[in-house]
């Protein structure tokens, strides 16, 4: 079986194509088809906004990683492989990003998981050139296209949604940028968890912060508090800092797999965490995050999460804690508590 996931595998079926190329290669990849490809062509480069991809890309030579939410670096790339994100909305917008930054000629590839809805390639690629499917296998489509319009200038900033949450006596804007986790409302789930916080001070965690939601009510209501914010998305990073500056309120919010950037201190640790990978569930990033919570806890540290209530998050908990508490519990979210 291939180590490569589906869309890679229909590129590597074309990879004369990428012969001799220059090739800027991002979205949804995961895999290391890029060191494979750097075989091939004259240059790989990957722009990703996964951390964790890029840490594990750092390992390569052959290639050269960029992590960021906007490729501001110089590039020399005549050929754009990208990775169809589970997001439309974010396909438009590292589309327009990429394509503005590399201009009129540049070669377009688009691979990506039929069910992801990669057929919108057809109508969003109108405004630079055209674009059309060349080969489908393993429930893949790939897509061939060339830049021939002038790209719109891309300008960063426009690329924000707002949206203003209501909370308890207070209210929040918050900024999102495509493919981040946000409904344009304020989460049900994000809701209980802060609804069953207890009094919370010191230094505070909000792991997986998504577009600083959690965060950034839990600064507003405790203004005393040293707030840290951790994703692992480029994309959630800038979100979060976003709307923090947006609400006047004080943080620092990086970039993490896991623990590999954060600290091993706190007094709480509070997250809505993610369970999908892609279009995929995926469980592994919680485990890790449960599993090896205590040692980034203070002595009588707590973690306080809420999850889908058919997660199976006690036993990870238990082994790692002890115990696990449940603070509450509805038809669809449960939130889990567990002291150091």
């Amino acid at each position: 079986m291939s180590a490569y996931i589906a869309p890679s595998q229909i590129a590597q079926r074309q990879l004369a194509h990428f012969a001799g190329k220059n090739i800027l290669v991002a979205g949804e990849v995961e895999d290391l088809f890029p060191i494979e490809l750097s075989q091939t062509c004259n240059s790989v480069c990957v722009f990703t906004t996964n951390y964790g991809y890029h840490r594990k890309l750092s390992a390569y030579s052959e290639v050269r990683s960029i992590f960021a939410a906007e490729l501001n670096e110089e590039v020399n790339a005549d050929l754009l492989l990208l990775y169809w994100p589970k997001a439309k909305a974010e396909a438009e917008y590292l589309l327009n990003m990429l394509l503005a930054k590399l201009g009129v000629n540049t070669e377009v590839v688009v691979v990506g998981e039929n069910r992801s809805g990669i057929k919108s390639i057809e109508k969003m690629f109108r405004r630079f050139g055209q674009i059309k499917k060349y080969d489908s296998a393993r429930r893949c489509s790939y897509y061939w296209g060339q830049c021939i319009e002038e790209p719109p200038r891309f300008v960063f900033e426009q690329w924000f949604k707002e949206y203003q949450i209501e909370y308890r006596d207070m209210s929040l804007i918050i900024r999102s940028l495509p493919g981040v986790f946000s409904h344009g409302e304020f989460d049900v789930g994000s809701q209980l968890l802060l609804d069953n916080l207890p009094d919370i001070d010191g230094k505070v965690l909000d792991f997986g912060c998504g577009a600083g939601v959690i965060g950034c009510v839990i600064a507003k209501l405790n203004p005393d508090i040293e707030l840290e914010m951790c994703d692992i998305s480029a994309l959630a990073v800038a979100s979060s800092q976003a709307t923090l500056e947006r609400n006047q309120l004080n943080g620092h919010v990086f970039a993490s797999d896991v623990y590999s950037d954060t600290g091993s201190d706190y007094h709480f640790i509070v997250s809505n965490p993610p369970f999908h990978a892609g279009l995929e569930t995926s469980y592994s990033a919680t485990e890790s995050l449960l599993g090896n919570s205590p040692s980034h806890l203070k002595s009588n540290g707590t973690i306080i999460i809420v999850a889908n209530s058919f997660l199976k998050y006690p036993p990870i908990i238990e082994a790692a804690f002890g115990h696990c508490n449940t603070l509450s519990k509805t038809n669809k979210f449960v939130i889990y508590q567990a002291k150091k």
